[in-house]
Order: structure tokens, then C-alpha cells, then sequence
């Protein structure tokens, strides 16, 4: 028996913009842009702007920002004043949301997503003790329209996931599917854009962004509640807008945001079509952020992201990159999924720095996508991972 969930209002939709898309997989894609613009973008693994010359200058404006204590530590510089967080130790009551979408009979379908939802299930109810009846599972292979992951599902399961939860409670969200970056309305993303997933039905309800994801499962939780999320899926770095991020060194990093703007992460506005998922769309806009603007931008997120909460996200790509499709044991699964699972498989008792570095590694023998590892609060890199 698996969780059900309450009916809620509908949800309000999102203005659509007709677009095409042409996917080959999650990692590859050709863009045409059909509103209002005769430019012409080829997004891949390799994110090739055409007709866009990067500024010949860079600047470091780096800077760490130092974890200190284990309960009741302060946030690095520009947190909110007086903010403490707790971690988790896990022991409390489990609860998972896991979301699938192959997009069948759309263009950009998918094969793996679902057959990450069933590998990543089974691996929670025997290893960590999830029970089948605390999980909702939305797929779009089910007949029963309350377990499709259509937007208004996927945003009421979220508020389920979190519902009372208290110290110790071990959350978890797993989405592999559709992912994409929409430009930054409230100034928090250093890069000037949101992350974004796709429901199944985004054709006429639009993408969820990171904004409203990080509203409703972080924001949310209480000092000692621990939510694990696992995004497999393009562009999904700070898919839930978390403001610390982690190096395979274990280091917390702050982008070089000028070097960035010059490697290609320009302005990239999400389209729809009401035609196929062929409706996200990138369209190039004509400006470079300044490092001084994302470096405010960060300030705005390590003062509104941060959360006393124990929030951990792995995820399948950096905010610039795409994810891939892979084929496992004859089997069609994402990449990100696979290696974390297997990561853990072979090695339970890892900290975090050492699974960051073991998920890396299993994905650099078949692709070119880093995974990455954000957290809500100052994280020790050195602890034990729990969930």
C-alpha cells in the first residue's frame, strides 16, 4: 500500500510561449525559438552559444565560509543574525516522495525516470527502512490519476512530505525528469536564473521553479528535521535553492561569477509550447551579469535560503549542465540515480565529501556531467552520511 493524498484547489497556471524542441536525451538537445526571435540556440553536453562573445576578462571574487560547531552553529557571512540549525540523526519517522516522468507520446520522452523511481524504492525500503505505505510515488506509466505527476500532484505531495514533521524525521525526495532554468524575478540566484522542473502536463500548467520548491519543503521544517533530495535532472545544481555548495574537496565554494558569465551561463528564458515538451525552450538574451550582481544575489540567498532545517541535496548536474539517459545491465535508468545508488551500495558507511566524490567517480566513467552537493546550512563534509 502506498500513501494517498488529500484533494487541494487547483493550482493556477503559467503564461505559455510557443517554442519547439527536438531532444535526444536528457543530455542533448536542438532549440528552435519561434516567438519574437530569430536567434538560435544548440543546447548539449557542451552548451554551444553561437552568434555570443564571452568578456575577455575575469574576475575571482572568491571567499569561504567556515562551519563551525555541530548543534546551534552559525550561518557563514550574510546569514540571517542570530540564525542556528541542528542536524538530524535520522531516527525518527520516514516519509518519501519520488517522482518519475518518461513523458510518453511527447516529443523529448524519456526512458529511465520510471525505472529510477522503482530502483531508488526498493533500495529505500531495504537499506534504510522507508515502509511503502509513508511513500507517494507519482509515475506516468499509473492509471489512477491522483498518482500521475502532473503539477497539482507534485505540489500537494510536497506539502504532504513535510506535514508534521518533527526533530529527527528523515525526509526524502527523489525527481528524475525534465529540468530547465528560467530567468531570476526575486534577485536570489547568483547566475540570474531559476532552476525548474517539469510536471507531465507543464503544457498547460507550467514548470515548478526552484523559488517555490525550496517555499514549500525547506522553508517549512523545523531545527532537526532532515530532508535528503535527489534531483536527476538538467540543470538542476540548486534545484531547491539551497545556499551552501560543496567541492569534491569537501570545500564550500562560491562561484567566480564573471568567469561563469563568460563560459556561457547567459541569460536563458524558459519557454512553453502548447504542443509537445518541445516547449522548453532557451532563448539568449542580450546581457552578461556583472560579478558585483551575482555576488548580491548570493548575499539575498544566505540571507532568505538558509533554514535551521537538515537539508541535503545531491544532484545529477551543475546549474550549467545537462543530465544524461543511461543504459545499466540492459536496463534504461538515469545516471545521477544509478550512481548513487551504487555508490552506496558498494561502500554503506561513507561521509559526505567521500559519496560526492564516489558518485562522481561512477559517473566519469560513462559521462562528462559533476554531481553536486548543496546543503541549507554550514555543512562538516567529514561526518557520516545518514538518511
Amino acid at each position: 500500500m502506498i500513501a494517498t493524498l488529500p484533494s487541494s484547489p487547483h493550482t493556477p497556471t503559467d503564461i505559455l510561449r510557443k517554442a519547439t524542441i527536438r531532444p535526444l536525451s536528457r543530455a542533448t538537445a536542438t532549440i528552435n525559438l519561434l516567438h519574437s526571435s530569430s536567434m538560435r540556440i544548440r543546447h548539449s553536453k557542451h552548451n554551444t552559444l553561437h552568434n555570443i562573445h564571452p568578456p575577455s576578462h575575469t574576475v575571482n571574487i572568491m571567499r569561504l565560509l567556515s562551519p563551525t560547531t555541530i548543534r546551534g552553529q552559525s550561518f557563514g557571512q550574510g546569514a540571517p543574525h542570530n540564525y542556528a540549525f541542528e542536524y538530524s540523526n535520522c531516527t525518527g519517522r520516514r516519509k518519501a516522495l519520488l517522482i518519475g516522468i518518461n513523458y510518453f507520446g511527447q516529443r523529448g520522452q524519456l526512458r529511465g525516470c520510471i525505472n529510477d523511481v522503482r530502483n531508488m524504492t526498493a533500495y529505500l525500503v531495504e537499506q534504510f527502512g522507508y515502509k511503502r505505505e509513508d511513500m507517494v510515488i507519482l509515475t506516468d506509466d499509473q492509471q489512477n490519476p491522483m498518482s500521475q505527476p502532473t503539477k497539482q500532484n507534485i505540489l500537494r505531495a510536497m506539502h504532504w512530505l513535510v506535514k508534521d514533521a518533527r526533530p529527527n524525521d528523515s525526509l526524502f525526495f527523489h525527481y528524475s525528469g525534465h529540468g530547465g532554468q528560467t530567468k531570476d524575478l526575486d534577485g536570489d540566484e547568483a547566475d540570474g536564473y531559476d532552476e525548474v522542473i517539469y510536471p507531465v502536463d507543464f503544457r498547460q500548467t507550467g514548470h515548478i521553479t526552484d523559488d517555490e520548491m525550496h517555499r514549500i519543503m525547506v522553508s517549512p521544517l523545523q531545527a532537526g528535521v532532515r530532508l535528503t533530495a535527489i534531483f536527476d535532472s538538467c540543470h538542476s545544481g540548486t534545484a531547491l535553492d539551497l545556499p551552501y555548495i560543496y567541492s569534491t574537496q569537501g570545500i564550500l565554494k562560491e562561484p567566480n561569477l564573471a568567469k561563469e558569465a563568460g563560459q556561457g551561463l547567459l541569460g536563458v528564458i524558459s519557454s512553453y509550447s502548447q504542443g509537445d515538451l518541445g516547449g522548453v525552450a532557451n532563448n539568449i538574451i542580450g546581457f552578461f551579469k556583472k560579478a558585483t550582481t551575482g555576488e548580491e544575489a548570493r548575499h539575498r540567498a544566505l540571507a532568505t535560503k538558509t533554514s535551521p532545517a537538515d537539508v541535503v541535496m545531491w544532484s545529477g548536474s551543475k546549474d550549467d549542465q545537462t543530465s544524461a539517459d543511461a543504459t545499466i545491465a540492459s536496463q534504461a535508468t538515469g545516471a545521477m540515480s544509478w550512481a548513487f545508488v551504487t555508490a552506496l551500495k558498494k561502500n554503506p558507511q561513507q561521509s559526505y565529501v567521500q559519496l560526492l566524490n564516489s558518485i562522481r567517480d561512477e559517473l566519469a566513467t560513462k559521462y562528462t556531467q559533476r554531481p553536486q552537493l548543496s546543503c541549507s546550512h554550514p555543512l562538516n563534509t567529514n561526518l557520516l552520511f545518514v538518511m
